[in-house]
């Protein structure tokens, strides 16, 4: 009987992780999120990092924090730039019914979004409203797509964040043909206005898809080679939820199965 026992331990211990684990591994990360502390503070010293730092760099006329401007910029009005998921609006909530009902993004994401449920991650409406209050042009560049842009100023509204009619704040994916990649709206607001500050939770929120799209050692190689902006006028959340990070370690192949998605990223494990 003992032989046997110590078969069956082997066996455990020596199988592959499967994908009631990779459930596990989105659970831990939607709780880290909903439920820690150490998340609140980290948003919370993210935005009030980028409050204390705003005024400098608007009185600094030869700074941008766009790679995509190049010049005559220094006379322009200042704007910021930001992503609207895990980095303006919290969708930890979908991530949570994804894992309920155990399916996978898209399933149920432009239904979620059009509840218009989400919550501001904290600092980010007290942020916003000091930026406006500064005459700072708030934009955001999101690859929500076009069809929940109206639900996502509706959110705003709800949550007290009122922006000018008037003017195109959101440019969503879809819209204008605009792909995922963000380097063209970025671009196009760049013309108009200096770019003062970035936000998001992805590299490619303030980098070109091609410096995105990389494997992972190359995209931190790509995040060292900007250090002069992190902290400064580039601020990123981190969301251990979904993102590229992921893709990368997958070779960005969404279609493989659970099983040999986790598989990968066992092997990308650093045991030293």
């Amino acid at each position: 009987m003992k032989f046997f026992k110590i078969i069956i331990i082997f066996i455990l211990i020596s199988t592959p992780l499967n994908s009631n684990e990779k459930d596990h591994e989105l659970l831990m990360a939607t709780l880290f999120v909903q439920s820690s502390a150490e998340f609140y503070a980290n948003s919370k010293s993210i935005y009030k990092a980028a409050e204390n730092n705003l005024k400098e760099l608007l009185q600094n006329k030869y700074h941008t924090a766009a790679l995509e401007q190049t010049d005559n910029y220094h006379n322009k009005p200042p704007a910021i730039i930001l992503d609207v998921d895990q980095t303006v609006l919290d969708n930890s909530a979908y991530q949570a019914r994804l894992i309920k009902n155990n399916t996978s993004y898209p399933d149920g994401w432009v239904s979620w979004a059009k509840e218009e449920q989400a919550e501001f991650l904290p600092g980010a409406l007290e942020f916003l409203q000091f930026a406006l209050s500064e005459g700072v042009e708030i934009f955001f560049v999101t690859n929500r797509v076009k069809e929940i842009e109206e639900a996502t100023i509706k959110n705003y509204q709800k949550l007290g964040l009122n922006l000018p009619k008037k003017k195109d704040f959101i440019l969503s994916r879809g819209e204008n043909n605009w792909g995922s990649n963000k380097s063209s709206r970025r671009e196009l607001l760049a013309r108009d206005y200096r770019i003062v500050m970035m936000f998001g939770d992805n590299l490619g929120d303030f980098v070109d898809i091609k410096e995105n799209n990389l494997s992972p050692a190359e995209r931190i190689s790509v995040t060292k080679k900007y250090d002069d902006y992190w902290g400064v006028s580039w601020y990123m959340f981190s969301n251990p939820m979904y993102g590229d990070w992921e893709g990368s370690i997958i070779d960005f192949d969404y279609s493989i199965s659970r099983d040999k998605k986790l598989e990968k990223k066992s092997k990308s494990l650093d045991q030293k």
